[in-house]
């Protein structure tokens, strides 16, 4: 049983032990090693759990339990050369490991000390073997800081998790800051929600802190329903910690004592990893009453989604929190004002608060020198599709889209032409060829025709047929609308029964007239955001490709 943490100075001195002894597992002081096993979805898919049992049994077999530690880490992000093990304190990293290839890393590397070539990175330009991570090419553009800890850190140890920086930005907004000042701070640092709107986060939470209300509420939208997206799934599986922090000092800027996951149920291992995450932190006594003896006191609950894309709307997602079906609500009064059961209510998603505590840690001008003008920081994509390097991402926002595609991507498979990237999913649209060197931000995407969204973005090569990407997205629109409203409920389905006319010959130049005329209607005419961006696919690329 973990001793309660009562006081700031008791919180330190955890923290310092716990990063002496991450420090000497990753340095592997007294000849020890450690090697970490990827246990995100992605590789847990092909058989990583089956790997991480194999090397335990082998390294007991052999007597070696005392010298060499094994543990589970989350996505290493290159999903695509998935599964990997990685052995510190040389950081050789294997990829596409299997079951059967487990014997030989230990035998030819733990005992023989010889790395085997055959499981390294090979980079598709030189040919070379690349035996450390940070020199693979699809690593060197990006900067960790929503995937912080990722990777790195075993998600179901609270000890290194607080080893890894864990709680410093908490302990100083406890210790230091007023509620003003840390709402101030987010101010400053330009962070903009990173789940598809961009609305400023600080000035959301200084509605809800200008409320006069007893109860508030802090909610973590983690309902990421877009075709292709796995950012937030990812950093709750990898540093729930993070997240949770940012929460609670979302709470305490806005004078909240009660925050809640919604989560989507298909997300078993990140459910599984923040109970354990919340669990920890009631143990040590950092959520609860007087939490290090101030007068601060917060509560994370989990609520699960059962699987409606439209959930992952601010205000269908309180009503589902709250028992009721999920479905939108007229806006004004916004959450901030009347949210959750009717009290002051911010809702960020599980980026946006896993931004947070770096910028109270390292400083809100050090976030801002990141990024472009209007946006801050950096941004987490899934990058999926036709493009060689399938994985999660992170750049500072101003990285064009072609250094995302061609550099980090690795560009097309099989020496295809690029023909389009559609980011924000069902509310975002296509981009093309004449797009590439666009820079990436809120602005320069909706200016080019779609938008950030919350982060997925999904290569097409030449073969891609483009009615049919606008069909797709208008069939996926179609099963997700909640129905609340008729020109989302009706609109939607006549605009996919005429792109069915096309793809099936029977379109004319009257159903292009009147696929744009609906389009503009539901656009105008929806309660929500799902419905207003609804005909974003076909307006795009009714225009890239007319």
């Amino acid at each position: 049983m973990s001793t309660t943490i009562k006081t700031p100075e008791e919180l330190r001195m955890k923290t310092e032990h716990c990063a002496s002894c991450l420090n000497k597992k990753f340095h592997c002081e007294n000849g020890k090693r450690a090697i970490v096993v990827c246990g995100g979805t992605g590789c847990m898919s092909f058989d990583s759990q089956e790997i991480k049992e194999r090397l335990s049994k082998i390294i007991k077999e052999k007597g070696l339990e005392e010298k060499i530690s094994v543990n589970f880490v989350e996505c290493f992000g290159f999903c695509s050369q998935g599964p990997f093990v990685k052995i510190f304190p040389e950081d050789t990293l294997y990829r596409m490991v299997q079951v059967s290839d487990v014997d030989k890393i230990i035998e030819q590397d733990i005992i023989g000390g010889k790395v085997v070539d055959e499981l390294l990175y090979i980079d598709p330009v030189t040919k070379e073997h690349v035996q450390k991570q940070d020199d693979i090419n699809f690593y060197k553009k990006q900067m960790r800081i929503a995937l912080h800890g990722c990777g790195v850190i075993n998600p179901e140890d609270i000890n290194e998790a607080l080893g890894y920086q864990g709680l410093e930005a908490l302990l100083k907004v406890l210790t230091i800051m007023k509620p003003q000042d840390v709402i101030d701070e987010i101010l400053a640092s330009g962070l903009r929600g990173r789940g598809g709107g961009g609305f400023p986060a600080g000035r959301k939470w200084q509605f809800a802190h200008d409320q006069k209300n007893d109860n508030k509420y802090v909610v973590c939208n983690g309902y990421e329903g877009d075709p292709g997206a796995f950012m937030d799934r990812s950093i709750l599986e990898g540093n729930p910690l993070d997240v949770i922090e940012g929460m609670m000092i979302a709470g305490y800027a806005i004078g909240a004592k009660n925050g809640y996951f919604y989560v989507r149920a298909e997300y078993p291992i990140a459910v599984k990893r923040l109970r354990i995450a919340i669990k920890e932190m009631e143990d040590l006594g950092l959520l609860g009453d007087n939490i290090l003896g101030t007068n601060f006191s917060f509560r994370a609950h989990i609520r699960l989604g059962a699987g409606a894309f439209v959930c992952g709307e601010e205000t269908a997602l309180l009503n589902s929190i709250e028992g009721k079906r999920g479905m939108p609500r007229p806006r004004p009064p916004f959450p901030a004002v009347k949210g959750l059961w009717g009290r002051p209510t911010i809702i960020n998603n599980v980026e946006t608060l896993a931004n947070v505590p770096h910028i109270i840690r390292e400083g809100s001008k050090k976030f801002a020198s990141i990024g472009t003008e209007k946006s801050k920081g950096t941004k987490v994509f899934a990058l999926s599709g036709k493009v060689n390097n399938v994985g999660l991402v992170e750049v500072p926002m101003g990285t064009t889209l072609r250094e995302l595609i061609f550099d980090i991507g690795g560009g097309i498979p099989n020496n295809k032409a690029f023909k389009a990237i559609q980011t924000g999913g069902p509310s975002g649209g296509c981009l093309t060829m004449a797009d590439l060197n666009t820079p990436i931000d809120y602005d320069n995407l909706i200016a080019a025709g779609s938008m950030m969204g919350s982060g997925g973005a999904i290569v097409m090569d030449e073969d891609n047929c483009m009615v049919d990407v606008a069909k797709f997205y208008m069939e996926f629109i179609c099963d997700e609308s909640c129905g609340k409203c008729s020109p989302c409920r009706i609109s939607t389905r006549r605009m996919l029964e005429m792109l069915t006319d096309i793809t099936e010959g029977r379109g004319t130049e009257d159903t292009l007239y009147q696929l744009q005329y609906l389009a503009e209607v539901v656009k105008g005419g929806s309660l929500c955001g799902l419905g207003k961006t609804s005909a974003n696919p076909i307006l795009s690329t009714m225009k890239k490709f007319p």
